[in-house]
């Protein structure tokens, strides 16, 4: 059998480099030195008899060779990983990592909470938690980098046929107020009445935008003609703004829990509509699954949401 031309560690070093772009960077995040790295860097392009990264620029830039290695050496890691999660199952099945992905809301208000329960019963079990957009935690599932994820939008469409999704619960959209507002003395509003407040929104791109705006369309209402005030990046930046008296926004009920029980702003009802997006939980079948996520997934995800319903739990 031909020796193999590259080495694992060969391979972390190159996605250190290409991840950090340069090799002192690289050299840091690995805790070794800068002539380590460019030595292994030199005896791997020696034993490939290529160039991988290109000469004379100061940021690390891969050569295509470079690029394509990255590539398949980033699978290599991955499957190594998998491989070593299976063993660790196989000797304690009560430990081991589990690593779960979340969209953005879900992440911050819902995954928390359901953390913690599952670390209540299993403290054994070490728990990572990313947190990003879901194109972005999509692609961690469909690359083995994440075991599970609940995301609030659909997955992209290159990874329809990749991804196993499951729908999860119903995640409902409250249109909240200062409490100062002569809205929050109401019991509900009309639907003309929204083209009169003044909104704190999400950027354009956001799921939440996206979907709230879809179903007020298919409620007649035309979102274009709301009033922005101002968009933010965040739920806690409108919920703040809502609070300091800036306009009303829409959230998940998810993300007002606490805001709602100490009345620092109202749930302002519409009359006939009900905004609700639907919360999926995405695997990769193709992957490994752990004991930590198969129990996670029996034990905590089916408690937390009642069957007749679906509907996330706003309460302990």
């Amino acid at each position: 059998m031909t020796d193999l031309p590259f080495t694992l560690d060969q391979l972390r070093i190159l996605k250190a480099i290409a991840k950090e772009g340069s090799f002192k960077k690289a050299a840091n995040s690995l805790y070794v030195s800068q002539p380590a790295i460019s030595l292994q860097i030199q005896n791997l392009e020696r034993q490939l008899n290529v160039a991988l990264f290109e000469r004379g620029n100061k940021k690390a830039s891969l050569t295509e060779a470079g690029s394509l290695l990255l590539r398949y050496g980033g699978r290599i890691l991955a499957l190594c990983e998998e491989t070593c999660r299976a063993l660790d199952d196989l000797q304690n099945l009560q430990g081991g990592t589990l690593i779960i992905g979340a969209s953005q809301t879900t992440g911050t208000y819902l995954m928390p909470r359901l953390i913690g329960l599952f670390r209540q019963r299993y403290p054994q079990v070490a728990v990572q938690l990313q947190v990003h957009s879901t194109r972005l935690i999509s692609w961690s599932v469909a690359n083995g980098q994440v075991d599970l994820a609940i995301i609030g939008g659909e997955v992209p469409t290159e990874l329809q046929d990749v991804l196993q999704v499951t729908s999860y619960a119903e995640d409902e959209l409250a249109l909240i107020l200062p409490k100062s507002h002569p809205f929050s003395q109401l019991g509900d509003i009309q639907k003309e009445d929204l083209y009169r407040l003044r909104f704190i929104a999400l950027d354009t791109q956001s799921t939440i935008r996206k979907v709230i705006d879809k179903v007020l369309s298919q409620h007649g209402i035309d979102s274009s003609r709301f009033k922005i005030e101002m968009e933010l990046n965040s739920i806690e930046a409108i919920k703040n703004a809502v609070q300091s008296g800036l306009g009303a926004a829409f959230v998940s009920v998810s993300a007002i829990a606490k805001e709602l029980e100490l009345g620092i702003v109202h749930w302002t009802q519409i009359e006939n509509v009900t905004i609700k997006r639907m919360l999926s939980i995405i695997v990769n079948p193709n992957r490994y699954k752990s004991k930590a996520t198969e129990t996670f997934s029996q034990e905590i995800l089916t408690l937390f949401v009642t069957p007749s319903q679906h509907k996330i739990l706003g309460d302990d």
